[in-house]
């Protein structure tokens, strides 16, 4: 999506203005008419103020329910409550559409943001280790250590195999 400059926007209002379609200026500048609608009417609501870059708003839920009403229960059109309290209108959307699926509740649960974290923790135990539970701890890290040593070995093995193939005389490591 490319961003367009304030001067970009306000020459193109201007074109508007001065009476060219607004549908030719899209084609010609591929540029959404949607988009040049929205900033006419952001310059007919706000004047210049209007097509500056305008800070992200953080919704608290509140707000969200209050801007949701509005176009539910007041009928108010999606793109006067845009420009009204300057809230995109994806969001908007998605948010009028959970509420019509699952209530006015469901603006108000907290999400989870992030990443969820890995528990790549080991199991720690609070009492202390048996003998016997020590020593199957080890013999377990040396089967896995013999094996990898194994394949080690295997991996080497066939490579000196591949070059004795090609003619090349084996590297020593």
């Amino acid at each position: 999506m490319a961003k367009h400059t304030f001067e970009e926007k306000l020459d193109i209002v201007s074109q508007v203005k001065g009476g060219k379609p607004i549908l030719r200026i899209s084609r010609e500048l591929r540029i959404r008419e949607g988009m040049i609608l929205e900033w006419v009417r952001k310059y007919n609501l706000y004047g210049e103020r209007g097509l500056l870059k305008q800070p992200n708003v953080r919704a608290t839920s509140d707000f969200k329910e209050e801007i949701v009403r509005t176009i539910l229960e007041k009928k108010v059109p999606l793109v006067q409550v845009v420009l009204q309290y300057g809230v995109s209108k994806s969001a908007l959307e998605s948010w009028v559409k959970l509420v019509r699926i699952h209530g006015y509740a469901v603006l108000h649960q907290q999400k989870n943001r992030g990443r969820q974290p890995k528990d790549m923790s080991k199991s720690k135990k609070h009492e202390p280790e048996t003998e016997l539970e020590k020593l199957q701890t080890e013999n377990t890290r040396l089967r896995a250590e013999i094996a990898l040593l194994k394949k080690v070995k295997a991996l080497v093995k066939e490579r000196e195999a591949r070059e004795r193939m090609n003619g090349q005389k084996p590297l020593k490591n």
